[in-house]
């Protein structure tokens, strides 16, 4: 029996619903196509956005010979096979055309068996990957390809799947806010939408499906999440964007995405309490305290309890003041520190436990700054070769403004006793 997606699948470009920046009027792959000269490319986007179709009525356009392989179950051995056939039995004008997907799943030393090919003009490569080619692909590879991104299918491109299909198959019983749904269930994927196509086939006739009875047939989709690869990376970059952005609303999304994902909430939790020292630090102190007890409780609650105590801190820290003076200080402070590392602390201020020590001249004239009338004796601290360096500028915001005030107070007491500041 043929597939589903196999029976519909598009026969020309013009056919392919969605993907008008790449196969519209004037667009560079349908540029490709009409220049007649194939070219190796690589095809990057979302599962069911349409890849493998595209490599095909790509090829098809080129009177070339199309072998497909699948890096899940196809190995470079079978490549070579491929290509010692090519070299030995070559037909007059024939052009191979190599499609790979999942082309990520090969590691980037067994990628390099592509380039001798592609460089000869043995064969074209049309690879397809649904992860990050910058990650996933070696350099010399990607230097040799187009890449093209093949985006998520929109409403409108999967309701000119559904209508290909009626006029092709058959008329879905659905009303219209089932069938609104039913678009909306498939999340941008035309390969999920077709296999819930397939389970309502396979129903007895029956009167138009309302939302209620399509959300009791249609089983759930998983929600799209790779907790080990760039959509891991991406949503909590979102995430941390969302929370420096002071977006409360947007942040508590990101959250809800990753755990419903099935994301780490410990791998969540250490990144907002990156989120409180990087992003706000002393402008707002409490916000430290609050992400590390959030962080406790979930340790203590597990999840789905544990849940509401990461959206109370990343409410908390979106709409608390932002200062990353703090971060630019440690950063400053870490290039001056690796530049003078072989600088000794002044011995002023060096304990002297023994009598040799003490001949030395460690802590001799060290003055202990409580028993001061200002409790500030300002001695130097830098190493005696060092001049003073300013590396914490608080803002005029939230708590820093008082961090600013006491920063102020001690620099007018070392300016009072004529002591260095600079």
């Amino acid at each position: 029996m043929i597939p589903l997606a196999e029976k519909i699948r598009p026969k020309t470009l013009s056919e392919v619903a969605g993907q008008e920046h790449l196969i519209g009027q004037g667009a560079p792959l349908a540029r490709i196509v009409a220049s007649g000269r194939p070219h190796s490319i690589l095809l990057f986007g979302p599962p069911g956005s349409g890849k493998t179709t595209l490599a095909r009525l790509y090829a098809s356009h080129f009177n070339a010979r199309f072998i497909s392989f699948s890096a899940v179950f196809h190995g470079v051995a079978d490549f070579k096979k491929v290509i010692k056939e090519k070299e030995e039995h070559p037909l007059l004008g024939e052009q191979l055309i190599l499609f790979v997907d999942e082309i990520h799943r090969f590691n980037k030393a067994q990628q390099d068996a592509f380039l001798p090919f592609i460089e000869n003009g043995t064969m074209i490569l049309v690879g397809a990957t649904t992860e990050n080619p910058s990650f996933s692909l070696n350099n010399a590879l990607l230097s040799r390809l187009r890449v093209f991104t093949v985006n998520a299918l929109d409403t409108s491109a999967l309701e000119k799947i559904l209508i290909r299909y009626e006029t092709l198959v058959n008329k879905l019983p659905l009303t219209e806010k089932a069938r609104l749904a039913l678009l909306n269930l498939a999340q941008g994927d035309a390969r999920h939408l077709l296999n819930m196509v397939e389970s309502l086939q396979e129903l007895p006739e029956t009167p138009l499906i309302d939302i209620d009875e399509l959300s009791a047939l249609i089983q759930k989709r998983l929600p799209l999440y790779d907790k080990t690869g760039e959509g891991h990376y991406n949503l909590i970059s979102a995430l941390h964007k969302a929370v420096r952005g002071s977006d409360a609303d947007a942040a508590l999304y990101w959250l809800a995405r990753m755990l419903k994902g099935g994301e780490d909430p410990q791998f969540i939790a250490r990144r907002i309490v990156r989120m409180a020292t990087e992003d706000i630090g002393l402008a707002d102190p409490e916000a430290l305290t609050l992400a590390i007890n959030a962080w406790r409780t979930f340790d203590q609650l597990g999840s789905p309890e544990g849940d509401l105590a990461l959206a109370e801190a990343v409410v908390y820290l979106a709409l608390a003041p932002k200062s990353n003076a703090i971060y630019a200080a440690f950063k400053e402070a870490q290039s001056v520190a690796e530049a003078t590392s072989h600088f000794n602390p002044p011995k002023i201020i060096l304990n002297a436990p023994t009598h040799l020590m003490k001949q030395m001249g460690y802590g001799k004239g060290y003055i202990y700054d409580p028993d001061t009338p200002d409790g500030f004796s300002g001695q130097n601290y830098f190493p005696d070769e060092m001049e003073r360096v300013h590396f914490y500028h608080p803002i005029e915001r939230g708590f820093e403004r008082e961090m600013k005030k006491r920063l102020s107070y001690f620099t007018n007491l070392r300016a009072k006793k004529n002591l260095p500041d600079e």
